[in-house]
């Protein structure tokens, strides 16, 4: 726990300079915009929820999958990579810990987003089980740090990282149903996102904005689940690289 926090705190600092950080902050209120604005003239009031907390969840995914290509590249590029691997902490920990800094950072969005849909149109977005939307909102952050861990090691082991970030984009946006419901895409599609730990979180946070929250623990364990199974992967995934890295001597070029 002490080495997480260490680097839960190490990169908090970063987060504060860098530039992936100060973009997701600024597009998400120009999102919020842009969607409440269309719920207003459609006369849809249906559309607050989604409209206001697609942007978290948007922002959310965009910060860590940012964080999660860069994470180690640029450790390595900095010369860094070499004295992180050599101390006694296990690597994996540290990245997991970077990446829930970066995770909780995302989710001040939510508080721009809030302001944006009450200030320029004057909807007040309010929550009918506070308690169920502060654990989704905790746990899909948790769950995006152990996703991301696992992109991290994989885009290591690519040689476009860069393009697969920006692939991975928008797609996930509609297979986590962020501004369309899981229950409104194809037949077909559904089973697939309900891989996605954003269908998950999505439809919770709707649900625990609009009214009945249904099945919550459900959605909840469902989060949990996907994000430690994301978690699990990306440190196995890292220990493997690692003990190749060690072998060949190579840990500067990989």
């Amino acid at each position: 726990m002490r080495v997480f926090t260490a680097a839960f705190r190490f990169q908090l600092a970063l987060a504060r300079r860098k530039p992936d950080t100060v973009h997701v902050l600024v597009t998400a209120p120009l999102f919020t915009l842009v969607f409440v604005s269309i719920g207003v003239h459609a006369h849809r009031p249906d559309f607050t929820a989604s409209a206001v907390l697609a942007p978290v969840l948007m922002s959310l995914w965009s910060l860590a999958l940012l964080t999660a290509g860069d994470l180690i590249s640029q450790d390595r590029n900095r010369g860094t990579l070499e004295a992180i691997v050599a101390t006694p902490a296990r690597f994996a920990t540290v990245v997991l810990g970077r990446l829930t800094a970066v995770a909780s950072v995302a989710l001040v969005c939510f508080a721009e987003s809030w302001l944006v849909a009450w200030s320029c149109f004057g909807v007040v977005l309010t929550i009918a089980h506070p308690l169920v939307f502060v654990s989704c909102l905790v746990c899909s952050s948790l769950a995006m740090a152990g996703t991301a861990s696992l992109l991290s090691a994989a885009f290591v082991l690519m040689p476009s990282a860069r393009v697969l970030q920006n692939t991975l984009t928008y797609p996930f946006y509609l297979l986590g149903g962020l501004l369309v419901p899981v229950a409104e895409l194809p037949g077909w599609l559904r089973p697939l996102s309900r891989l996605v730990f954003l269908s998950w979180s999505s439809d919770l946070l709707r649900a625990s904005v609009s009214g009945p929250a249904g099945h919550w623990w459900t959605a909840l364990a469902a989060i949990v689940g996907l994000g430690v199974a994301g978690a699990v992967s990306g440190a196995l995934l890292i220990g493997a690289i690692l003990r190749r890295v060690r072998r060949t001597g190579t840990l500067a070029l990989t």
